[in-house]
């Protein structure tokens, strides 16, 4: 069987509220506000398990891990993260490379994406070069602008 390179592409997005801890790439950012979901509501994770279940016709995030379920209730989604990976492994498929850019107005990111970068790389067992965490803003544009929510996307290469 010849083996081929697979591309994915993963988006999420999250309502910002009060009262919950804003985690992102798995790491938990000093903030006011969290965002909102059934597990920790992390964009970057659920982004790139996106992109990884597209990269491997798995389905996608929701097909996994169902929202509602008793068992993904404010559950880490570098938990899921793994798992996903775990599923990869098992169907023959290798990540290659990880890119996510995380779309947020507040607070700056910039400080914590080197973390983000190694928790990632180490979840999914690749090196920190392979896994990419760039930031960005929308100029107060939209949503994200007015910092009712953030956003995340992810392109991931994987070998099937």
């Amino acid at each position: 069987m010849q083996k081929d390179f697979r591309a994915g592409i993963g988006y999420d997005s999250h309502p910002l509220v009060s009262g919950r801890k804003l985690v992102l790439g798995g790491v938990e950012i000093p903030y006011d506000k969290g965002l909102s979901g059934w597990s920790d509501a992390d964009v970057a994770v659920h982004a790139i398990i996106d992109a990884l279940c597209g990269a491997a016709d798995l389905g996608d995030i929701g097909t996994l891990f169902p929202s509602g379920q008793a068992e993904y209730k404010d559950v880490s989604s570098l938990s899921l993260l793994r798992t996903t990976s775990d599923l990869l492994k098992s169907n023959g498929c290798t990540v290659t490379s990880i890119d996510v850019t995380v779309i947020a107005q507040a607070p700056q990111l910039s400080p914590y994406t080197e973390e983000m970068r190694k928790r990632l790389s180490a979840c999914l067992d690749m090196g920190p070069g392979q896994v990419t965490i760039k930031a960005t803003t929308t100029d107060g544009l939209g949503f994200i602008g007015r910092e009712e929510g953030m956003a995340a996307l992810a392109v991931a290469l994987v070998h099937k």
